[in-house]
Parts: C-alpha cells; sequence; structure tokens
C-alpha cells in the first residue's frame, strides 16, 4: 500500500475533479501508460476499494494524477468530490492494468486513440507518452462529448497539438453541432478517419477505445470489418453495462449448483477452499480473510488476474482476458466460479 497525500484539486468541466497526488515516503509507485491505481478506504471494518485511471504520463515531468467523475449515489464518488481536500492522506495499492502502451522508441505508426467524455483518462496518459517516445509515429485522438465548454483537458490538449502539429491530430466531436453527420461517432466516420491519417504499415496501427460499451463496440466491429487484426484493438471499461444483453446467454441453461473444491495458491501459501455456485473465488476468499487483490469486483479491471492450472473455470463476465488469454488458462477470481472438482488457481 502507498500512503499518497493529496497535494493539489484541479477542478475539470462535466462534473470531474482531477487529484493529484504525492507519496509521503517521497517514492513514487511505478506505472505504465494506461494504467491504473486503486484506492482504498476504510469505514469502520468495512473496505471499498475504487479505481482510477491515470491521466497523467510516467515518461512526462509532470505530477501523478487521476480524475473523477462524479456519479449520482456514488459512495467513494461523493467523498471524493465533496468531503476529500488538499492535504488529505489516501490510501493506494500498486498501480496496475493490461491497457497499456508500450513504446517502441524508432517505430513509424499511427496510434487511434478514440474517447468518450471521461474515458480520455487513460488515453491522455497514453498520448503524452506516444508523442514523448516514439519521435516518429503519428497520434490521432477522436474525442467525444456533449459540448466544446463540456470537455475536459481540452486547453492542456490543445497544447500539446500546437506542440505537434505534424505528429498530433484531435477530431472533436459534440453532440450539440449542428452537423448532424459528424455529431456522434458512427460507422462511416470512423472509415474516414482511419481512411485519412493512416501512415506506416495498416498491420503497424494500434487503436485505442474508451468510453461506453456500446460507444467501444462500435469502434471494434468497424475496425474489424476493416480488416485490422483484434490484437490492434484495445478497450477499457469503467462502468458495468447495464441492461445489455449477452451473446452467449445462459439463462435457458440449467444452473450447476454444486459446490466444488478448489487449491488457491497465493504469495507462497496454499488454500483448500469450496466454493458455492452462487459464489465468486474472490468472495469465498475473502471470506477466509485470505488478503487477495481485488478492485471493481465486476470482471472489468485487471486486479484479481490469475492463471487456472487445473481444472476448468467459468466467469460471469469479462472485459479484461482476450480470447487467447482465457485460452492459455487465465481467469479472472472476482467473476470466476469453479466448475470442476479439484480445480486449482494460481493468484498472479
Amino acid at each position: 500500500m502507498y500512503a499518497l497525500r493529496i497535494a493539489k484539486i484541479i477542478p475539470q468541466p462535466n462534473n470531474n475533479i482531477t487529484f493529484q497526488l504525492e507519496p509521503l515516503d517521497g517514492k513514487y509507485p511505478r506505472y505504465k501508460a494506461g494504467q491504473f491505481i486503486t484506492l482504498s478506504f476504510m469505514f469502520g471494518d468495512r473496505e471499498v476499494r475504487r479505481s482510477y485511471s491515470f491521466n497523467s504520463s510516467p515518461d512526462y515531468d509532470e505530477p501523478l494524477s487521476i480524475t473523477v467523475k462524479r456519479v449520482e449515489n456514488g459512495e467513494i464518488s461523493r467523498l471524493l468530490h465533496h468531503t476529500i481536500a488538499e492535504g488529505d492522506i489516501v490510501q493506494a495499492m500498486e498501480p496496475q492494468g493490461l491497457f497499456t502502451y508500450e513504446p517502441e522508441k524508432y517505430k513509424v505508426r499511427t496510434l487511434f486513440l478514440f474517447a468518450a467524455g471521461i474515458g480520455i483518462t487513460p488515453l491522455y496518459s497514453i498520448l503524452k507518452t506516444a508523442l514523448l517516445t516514439e519521435k516518429e509515429s503519428k497520434v490521432v485522438l477522436v474525442y467525444s462529448n456533449r459540448s466544446a465548454d463540456q470537455t475536459p483537458f481540452r486547453e492542456e490538449l490543445e497544447g500539446w497539438a500546437m506542440q505537434f502539429p505534424d505528429r498530433l491530430t484531435i477530431i472533436w466531436i459534440y453532440s450539440n453541432s449542428k452537423y448532424l453527420m459528424k455529431a456522434r461517432l458512427n460507422r462511416d466516420y470512423i472509415l474516414s478517419i482511419v481512411k485519412d491519417h493512416l501512415v506506416g504499415k495498416k498491420e503497424d496501427a494500434l487503436f485505442y477505445t474508451c468510453g461506453p460499451v456500446i460507444y467501444m463496440d462500435l469502434c471494434r466491429f468497424t475496425l474489424l470489418g476493416m480488416g485490422f487484426d483484434t490484437d490492434q484493438i484495445k478497450r477499457e471499461t469503467f462502468l458495468l453495462p447495464e441492461n445489455e444483453e449477452d451473446d452467449d446467454d445462459e439463462s435457458e441453461k440449467a444452473i450447476d449448483t454444486t459446490s466444488y473444491q478448489i487449491r488457491l495458491h497465493f504469495q507462497g501459501k496454499s488454500y483448500d477452499l469450496e466454493v458455492p455456485y452462487n459464489k465468486s473465488i474472490l468472495d469465498v476468499g475473502l471470506e477466509h480473510k485470505i488478503k487477495l487483490p481485488y478492485s471493481c469486483k465486476s470482471g472489468m479491471c485487471s486486479t484479481c488476474i490469475a492463471q487456472c492450472s487445473k481444472g476448468k473455470v467459468r466467469m460471469d463476465y469479462n472485459e479484461v482476458l482476450t480470447d487467447r488469454e482465457m485460452e492459455n488458462g487465465r481467469i479472472l477470481l472476482c467473476t470466476g466460479h469453479p466448475v470442476v472438482e479439484g480445480t486449482e488457481i494460481e493468484v498472479l
């Protein structure tokens, strides 16, 4: 755990606030562009964790920063927006996340960033790292908001565009625009943007998306239809999608009500646990006072990633792992349920 002081609070448009953080011991956590940090809050004996993406970049000399949107009835967002003050101390876990950008100094490629609203936070971090470390690559930011005055980081982004006029292109999309064809991102708009701005080899291009699920699906399916590989497209989900139909709907299938014995390996120790059908592996581990890593509890971050070395695990929801990773045994503890007796799991 890190003890971080709130060094500065900066209001942002559209009910967002940026928090600049500094470690009490002077040792800054190491992180990659696109990752998040998990804050821990104690309410008596009850711990609540929330993860927030860095909008700062590890490759730019700037304060460690996260940006938080106020959520109606959000327990922690209300606390951060209305109670936390400059000088207060918060507890944080090691930075994590697979939504990362690995710069290659001499690479020539186009990096497309599709952001909607506060989805800009991890993409802003990636944008800065790409511009500062890949001198020949081009960055195209496609940024959707309601209006110009409700756009977080607008002035800062304009400053970066002025600093890198030949390498950074920003396409501002405002839903209040009178030009309806470009008021919202759509398939034809994506086709046009990629065609007009792609430089270098098609297979070297990278696409990062962060926003509502339907927005990211639009980007993904359009790009796949253009012939880009699934490994070239990354997504980061902030909120659990509601009222979203599952393509592989299990509701009509019989529910497995069996409890299974598993062996869980964590930090050099092994635990034999019985996992009932209605509880996740994470739930049972926490009930046994095992201090497992977790954050979202809904399959949207990679904090609780683990490796199934024996047996099989079913996940209720997954927004993190690729098909290839799941084929190789990667699982998420927070939505994972064993379906074979004697399943063995190594927490990573």
